[in-house]
C-alpha cells in the first residue's frame, strides 16, 4: 500500500511515482459513476443564487453573476475536502495509512482536492456554456486563460482551508454545519455574484481580506465586467496569489498531519 502511495518503485521492479493523482481521479470518478445524483448538487446550489439574483437584479449584471457561481463552485470544494477529511479520519481512520505512507501533507491535499474536483466539473461546465451564451466577451481567449488560472488558485486555496478545518473537527456530527456555514458565508459576503463597489464602505474593507476577492475582481474586470484598466488587473492577479500562497502556507500549518 506505501508504494502505491507515492515510493518510486514496486518490489516487481514496477515504477509507482505518479500514480497518486491519478488513483484519486479515479476516486472522484467512481463517485459520479456510482451515484449520479452526485453531479447535481453542485449545480443546483449556485443556480438557486443565479435564479433568484436574476430575477431582483438588473440584466446587465447577469454574466457578473455567472462568473460568480463559477468561482462559488470551485469555493465551495473545500467544503467537500473538509468532510472527506474529516471523514476519513474520523470515521474511517485512513489518515494514519496516509501519515504512515510516503505521501506526505501536501500531495494528500492535492490528491483529495482533485478527487472532489471531479464531480465539480459538470457544473462548471454548465455555467462555462451559459457564460459563452450569455456574453459576448467570453469568446475571446484571454480572458478564458484568466478565469482558469483564477479558479485553479481559488481551488487550491480553499481546499487547503478544508482541510486545515477538518483536522479540527472531532466528530462527525459537526462537520455538516461547520463546512456550509463556513464556505457559504464566504461565498456570500464577498463580491462574486455583485460588484464590489455595490457595497456598503466598510464591507468593501473587510472584504479586502478575503482572498477570493481578489479573484472576483481580477475575472470581472478581465471579461469587462466591471471597469478595470490593465494595470489595476494586474495588482489583483499578484495580491489573489500572494494571499493564496500565504494562506494555503498557514492552513498547511495548522493542518493536524498524525498524532501530535
Amino acid at each position: 500500500m506505501a508504494t502505491a502511495l507515492g515510493s518510486s518503485s514496486s518490489p516487481g521492479g514496477l515504477p509507482t511515482t505518479g500514480r497518486v493523482l491519478p488513483a484519486f481521479g479515479i476516486l472522484g470518478w467512481r463517485w459520479i459513476s456510482r451515484n449520479p445524483a452526485s453531479t447535481i448538487a453542485p449545480i443546483m446550489l449556485p443556480f438557486i443564487f443565479l435564479y433568484f439574483l436574476h430575477l431582483i437584479s438588473p440584466a446587465s449584471y447577469f454574466p457578473l453573476e455567472v462568473v460568480g457561481a463559477m468561482l462559488f463552485t470551485t469555493q465551495n470544494i473545500g467544503n467537500w475536502v473538509l468532510g472527506d477529511s474529516a471523514t476519513w479520519r474520523i470515521e474511517a481512520s485512513l489518515q494514519d495509512l496516509f501519515v504512515a505512507s510516503p505521501l506526505g501533507k501536501f500531495r494528500y491535499l492535492i490528491g483529495i482536492a482533485v478527487s472532489n474536483l471531479i464531480p465539480a466539473l459538470p457544473a462548471l461546465a454548465v455555467l462555462a456554456g451559459i457564460l459563452l451564451y450569455v456574453d459576448p466577451a467570453s469568446h475571446s481567449i484571454g480572458p478564458w486563460l484568466v478565469l482558469i488560472g483564477a479558479l485553479l488558485v481559488i481551488w487550491v486555496l480553499f481546499s487547503a482551508i478544508g482541510i486545515a478545518v477538518s483536522s479540527r473537527v472531532k466528530s462527525q456530527r459537526e462537520i455538516w454545519p461547520i463546512g456550509n456555514l463556513a464556505f457559504t458565508v464566504i461565498g456570500m459576503l464577498t463580491p462574486l455574484y455583485y460588484p464590489l463597489s455595490i457595497l456598503p464602505v466598510p464591507w468593501q474593507i473587510a472584504c479586502h481580506f478575503v482572498p477570493s476577492t481578489y479573484a472576483a475582481l481580477l475575472v470581472q474586470g478581465a471579461f469587462g465586467l466591471t471597469p478595470a484598466p490593465p494595470l489595476v488587473l494586474v495588482e489583483y492577479a499578484v495580491l489573489l496569489v500572494v494571499l493564496a500562497v500565504v494562506v494555503t502556507l498557514v492552513a498547511l500549518r495548522i493542518y493536524v498531519w498524525g498524532e501530535r
